[in-house]
């Protein structure tokens, strides 16, 4: 039902076997995809660069939404926050952004999406070297062309691809992902918010789709409160009636921090002894800040999805139904039973051995 990774030392050596070029000065923009949990790996891309051309400044285009995540980033300059609406070409906004990315004089765009859109204010802006895929064809606005994504095996593996040089193998391992938050700002949010010192539970119950959204939280949260935990409820403002549904169960001593400034998330994370997670963009965003994190896994396979930097425990059925992994948004089949076989105490009894026994994040394959 759990398994639980041991402790592992993370390496410390340069992972690109290749020359840094310390003479090259000219920004770089990554255009990243905007989800939570694919904004925080594209920080690998961010290490890369760095990497590779250490006197390079790096920024991202963000929303509003993932902006504050760029703040707790180590190596990324600033973000370049600019709204484009989804679903639609928009061609003034992307002129209005296209003035800004001009105005900051970039030398290379990072185009991480396939999209054809993604790709137009990097070239209305005149950047000379803008990086991509060849995705939608995107003939005229991509002109560092790159071939070969269906045959790489990752999500992470197409992304920091496109930092190395065209050709060039991929690496072992990939720089992980990383957020950093400083001691003084934890503690400045925990007075701010009349938080004990007590060890604490983060639960992120939300995920974008209900089939990736664990059954039982809320029975979760009283055994957790039991046991003398503080237990806090973590996500955006689409998880406030989650949270009230939790609360109702388990007890008003539970507290709701869910709202809509993702600060206020990744401050919850940051502080908390231990976070359980579904499959979900703050899983990333608490494995990437170091805090030891339980992972459920039901319709998606945590193989291919967990968080490169890691987690401290798995948590799936022992062996998978037929339809598992189906990757689908809602279930289909079988009455969920992939999150539905996930016993609360079981996942208790699995918070009480990553706190006793001291594990932090590590990748599956340790």
């Amino acid at each position: 039902m759990a398994w639980l990774l041991p402790n592992k030392l993370m390496n410390t050596y340069s992972f690109l076997d290749m020359n840094q070029d310390l003479t090259e000065t000219s920004p770089i923009l990554i255009i990243p995809y905007m989800w939570i949990g694919d904004f925080v790996r594209g920080h690998t891309v961010a290490r890369v660069l760095k990497e590779r051309w250490p006197n390079r400044p790096v920024d991202v285009l963000s929303t509003s939404l993932c902006a504050p995540l760029v703040d707790y980033m180590p190596g990324v300059r600033s973000a370049v926050i600019f709204d484009l609406p989804r679903g639609r070409l928009a061609l003034a906004k992307q002129q209005q952004l296209a003035r800004e990315l001009r105005r900051r004089n970039y030398g290379t765009a990072l185009v991480l999406p396939r999209t054809w859109k993604s790709a137009i204010a990097p070239t209305l802006a005149g950047i000379p070297q803008r990086t991509g895929f060849v995705g939608e064809v995107r003939f005229g606005l991509i002109n560092d062309w790159r071939w070969g994504e269906k045959a790489m095996p990752r999500f992470i593996d197409k992304n920091a691809s496109l930092a190395l040089p065209a050709g060039a193998p991929l690496p072992k391992e990939w720089p992980a992902p990383q957020l950093t938050a400083s001691p003084a700002e934890i503690a400045a949010w925990r007075q701010a918010n009349d938080l004990s010192e007590k060890p604490s539970i983060a639960l992120a119950p939300g995920s974008v789709g209900s089939s990736k959204r664990w059954t039982y939280y809320a029975e979760a949260a009283r055994l957790l409160s039991a046991r003398g935990y503080d237990v806090w409820i973590v996500g955006g403002p689409n998880e406030k009636t989650i949270a009230a549904d939790i609360i109702q169960i388990a007890g008003r001593q539970v507290r709701d921090l869910t709202g809509t400034d993702l600060r206020n998330g990744i401050m919850a994370m940051a502080a908390a002894s231990l976070v359980i997670s579904n499959d979900s963009g703050l899983m990333h965003v608490a494995a990437a800040l170091g805090t030891p994190s339980i992972g459920i896994f039901g319709p998606t396979s945590p193989y291919h999805w967990a968080p490169l930097n890691g987690l401290a425990a798995v948590m799936k059925r022992p062996t998978n139904l037929p339809c598992q992994p189906c990757h689908r948004p809602v279930c289909t089949a079988n009455d969920h039973h992939c999150m539905r076989d996930i016993a609360a105490n079981d996942l208790v009894t699995t918070v009480d051995d990553v706190i006793a026994r001291g594990l932090q994040n590590v990748p599956l394959s340790a």
